[in-house]
């Protein structure tokens, strides 16, 4: 049997806000497109706060802090806003909203290690190949601790990529309605939970019409730059070219004219 691929990680621009008190999981619950409930032990709920139109606000990832407590693992350039939106709907709910003093890394590879002193991991939950999320005080060290090869950005684009994983601010925009981004197949969405934000267009989306735009991979043969109209094989536009990651892209198209050979820019887009 061949040896285990190595670990690999980085420590991204992450920020870990806590929700605290006995309202802080019936309030979030109300919030946000995935059930919360299921943020127990180590397993990690992806979910997404939207506007009421529907439209993307910010994701992020809930995990259990103790019996109450809620971690919200979210993009450093958007833990901002999301707690000046979570504030505004609390209302009177008795629940706190800090920054928790840890940091976030991000590891793969074959092999589940164990978490080091001080630390925890939990699986990615939007695909088994994006690997674990490590929360420490000190993540870098952490990831030391394991023997982690030191990643690079363009080495975990690689694996959203591969696996049509959208990200915050490059793939996920003000204008994303999350089911055309795949938060269905990414465990970002639960039909059945109840009422939230934005939930009538999201279960709208679902049960009354097909989608016309999706978020799909593509073959990329030639150079254009992240964020690059797509044309279709007639000439018409198709889309946007997003991420690139060795010879492969996301792009978001509308589905009915990715057929064929596209172009973006220099390069020539094939579905994948």
């Amino acid at each position: 049997m061949p040896p285990a691929a190595p670990l690999s990680g980085l420590v991204p621009a992450r920020v870990l806000l806590r929700l605290t008190g006995a309202e802080a999981r019936g309030f979030l619950q109300d919030l946000v497109t995935n059930d919360i409930r299921r943020a127990a032990g180590d397993a990690a709920v992806y979910a997404a706060l939207l506007t009421p139109q529907g439209k993307y606000l910010s994701d992020f990832f809930v995990v259990a802090d103790g019996p109450e407590d809620l971690l919200i693992d979210v993009a450093r350039d958007q833990a901002q806003a999301l707690g000046q939106r979570l504030a505004m709907y609390r209302l009177r709910r008795k629940v706190g909203i800090e920054v928790a003093p840890l940091g976030v890394a991000l590891l793969w590879g074959e092999a589940a290690p164990a978490a080091p002193d001080g630390a925890r991991l939990v699986p990615d939950p939007r695909d088994p190949r994006l690997g674990w999320r490590l929360y420490a005080p000190d993540p870098a060290a952490a990831l030391a601790a394991l023997g982690a090869a030191e990643a690079a950005p363009a080495d975990y684009d690689a694996l959203r990529v591969a696996a049509a994983v959208p990200e915050s601010g490059l793939e996920l925009t003000p204008d994303t309605f999350v089911l055309e981004a795949g938060f269905e197949r990414l465990n970002g969405v639960d039909f059945r939970k109840g009422c939230y934000v934005g939930q009538e267009i999201v279960a709208r989306m679902k049960h009354k019409t097909e989608l016309r735009r999706g978020l799909v991979r593509v073959s990329v043969e030639g150079a254009a730059a992240p964020g690059t109209e797509v044309l279709s094989q007639d000439g018409r536009a198709a889309g946007t070219l997003h991420t690139v990651a060795g010879g492969e892209g996301l792009a978001h198209l509308r589905l009915d004219r990715a057929t064929g050979a596209m172009t973006a820019g220099g390069a020539v887009l094939r579905l994948i």
